[in-house]
């Protein structure tokens, strides 16, 4: 049974204060005094593991190494900026076994696996049409592209105050690059942009999303209910109600069951990935191409071969593809400022293994 707190207000009265975004300004990053939101006053969610589902403990976890983790030769690199190019599976010679990865659940009718091959195939054309570029920033005269990394930052953070589910915070960040790309917003108006994002993401994601007061208090009553509600009216037109997208996320939970991944694996990949949602340049990648990345990495890191031919053919990219986006993912999380650290405080708790404190191997 879910329970719920209705008492919010009354943090105030015993004189604790909340953690804000505030004015997210151009020099430093606001450091309002006080520390962070109070559980209390929340919606409790049942405790999420945040993860892509762990095989059951009668299915194996790991390829045969002499068999699986052979590293493909075929394929071609990214040049420069552009998006890898689409092939069609029969273009890859396969060499080694390839495992079905679907065979186990077939029986699961929730894993749809009659229609899983078709759905990935759509999800790479559809991403081609709901990602964004980097370039759209051109276009604000009011941000930049920092302000928008520590908008990121502090929504990782709620959301994970919120417990809401992976796919919710892949969905705002798309949300609000996408709105941004077409409308102009002022400084004062990007947290609300943000925190009006997460709202439609939940309602789409979750089965309880935070309700209008909970999202008033988490930005320090700096908007109204009606504000949000109004930009909300605004982004849904914007984007003329299409929410639906193949986020990296979705991805990842793919490739991370063609990698036979363990719980270790699990964890690297998915901080690695939620690390790429700050960075604007990253935007230069698809999503397939980012969850591949951090699943080659996290492989490396490990101690694994780095592709085999499973990947290769559910990931329909050859290690050569991936090896330019990984490096680009490597860099930028090595140059991003110590200011944004939600990733890694997040992922630094035990509760997701500690990951974020193994260097990564590449």
């Amino acid at each position: 049974m879910y329970q719920r707190h209705n008492n919010i207000e009354s943090e105030n009265n015993h004189g604790r204060t909340r953690r804000a975004l505030g004015d997210v300004t151009n020099s430093s990053r606001v450091n309002p005094a006080g520390g962070k939101p109070n559980q209390q006053g929340l919606v409790q969610k049942r405790k999420q593991n945040d993860l892509p589902r762990q095989p059951a403990p009668n299915q194996r976890l790991y390829e045969p190494a002499q068999q699986l983790d052979q590293q493909s030769s075929t394929g071609f690199g990214v040049q420069g900026n552009e998006h890898i190019p689409m092939r069609r599976q029969n273009s890859y010679q396969y060499t080694g076994q390839v495992d079905n990865i679907d065979i186990r659940d077939e029986n699961d009718p929730l894993c749809a696996t009659d229609y899983v091959l078709e759905m990935y195939e759509h999800f790479r054309v559809k991403e081609r049409q709901t990602a964004v570029r980097p370039g759209y920033m051109e276009t604000q005269p009011h941000i930049n592209e920092r302000m928008r990394s520590i908008l990121v930052d502090w929504l990782v953070e709620v959301h994970l105050k919120f417990k809401l589910v992976p796919e919710t915070l892949y969905l705002t960040i798309n949300i609000i690059d996408r709105f941004l790309h077409r409308s102009q917003v002022s400084r004062p108006k990007l947290q609300l942009v943000g925190v009006t994002a997460l709202l439609i993401a939940s309602k789409y994601e979750e089965i309880y999303p935070p309700e209008l007061r909970d999202l008033v208090y988490i930005c320090d009553h700096a908007y109204r209910k009606e504000q949000i509600l109004q930009m909300e009216e605004m982004i849904l037109k914007c984007l003329e109600y299409r929410i639906t997208i193949p986020s990296a996320h979705a991805f990842l939970v793919r490739y991370l069951k063609a990698a036979h991944a363990d719980r270790k694996i699990v964890q690297l990949s998915c901080y690695i990935l939620d690390g790429t949602l700050q960075s604007y340049k990253l935007l230069n990648f698809l999503p397939s191409q980012l969850a591949a990345a951090a699943v080659l990495i996290a492989r490396r890191t490990v101690g694994r071969n780095a592709w085999s031919p499973t990947l290769l053919k559910y990931a329909s990219y050859c290690e050569e593809d991936i090896i330019p986006v990984a490096r680009a993912v490597v860099e930028e999380k090595s140059s991003a400022s110590q200011e944004l650290g939600a990733v890694n405080k997040k992922y630094s708790s035990s509760r997701y293994g500690s990951v974020a404190n193994t260097p990564l191997d590449f």
